[in-house]
């Protein structure tokens, strides 16, 4: 079987287990998905959840976020971990969007990852789901099944998003990097992982 092959029965795999994939972290526009995923970085989408209710309630825009000061978002935030850093990069991106981007979460890669703590996975996930414009946001996760089902030797993570947007077809990226986030979490974890039980690497692991 070759790998397009593979990719092609693993995507099978996944719509049939997954038909609807809605994003798991709550927001309600670009300004705050992009706040939720950099709040996400090493932090579960469930803490996030937890979070960010309190946070946008004092400041779900741009504007209203430059109105708190850096040391009130920290201790908003504090449950994510990185609360320094986070705070820091969430008033400095607010700060960027009020002032260079009229308000407006920026709708290309270049300016997503010129604001503070936004990275190319951020960006490509802010590009995906919430301007639907095709991406292949590639985590931990992802990196981590890619290399179990030998879709990607598994160097690092940009190696893994040219691999993964080479062997899927541009038009289900944007879904399928979340359903093999939602794969991961179900039947394929990184520790006390069955490969029997499996439906994916009982068949195409390596």
């Amino acid at each position: 079987m070759t790998p397009k092959q593979k990719a092609t029965e693993i995507a099978r795999i996944l719509d049939d287990l997954y038909p609807e994939t809605p994003i798991p972290l709550r927001h309600e526009d670009a300004y705050t998905l992009l706040v939720a995923v950099v709040l996400s970085a090493q932090c579960t989408d469930e803490r996030v959840n937890q979070i960010t209710p309190g946070l946008f309630s004092r400041a779900d825009t741009p504007e209203a976020m430059i109105r708190l000061s850096v040391e009130e978002i920290r201790d908003i935030i504090k449950p994510c971990g990185l609360s320094p850093a986070k705070s820091k990069a969430i008033y400095g991106l607010s700060k960027i969007i009020v002032e260079q981007h009229s308000g407006r979460v920026p709708e290309s890669f270049e300016a997503l990852e010129a604001l503070p703590g936004v990275g190319h996975k951020t960006a490509s996930v802010v590009m995906s789901q919430a301007f639907g414009v095709p991406a292949f946001p590639v985590d931990t996760h992802i990196h981590r099944l890619a290399a179990r089902w030998g879709l990607s030797d598994g160097k690092n993570v940009e190696k893994t998003e040219r691999d993964l947007k080479a062997l899927f077809p541009e038009s289900v990226w944007n879904k399928l990097h979340l359903q093999i986030i939602f794969f991961g979490r179900q039947y394929c974890p990184a520790r006390g992982h069955d490969p029997a039980k499996c439906p994916i690497c009982s068949r195409y692991g390596v």
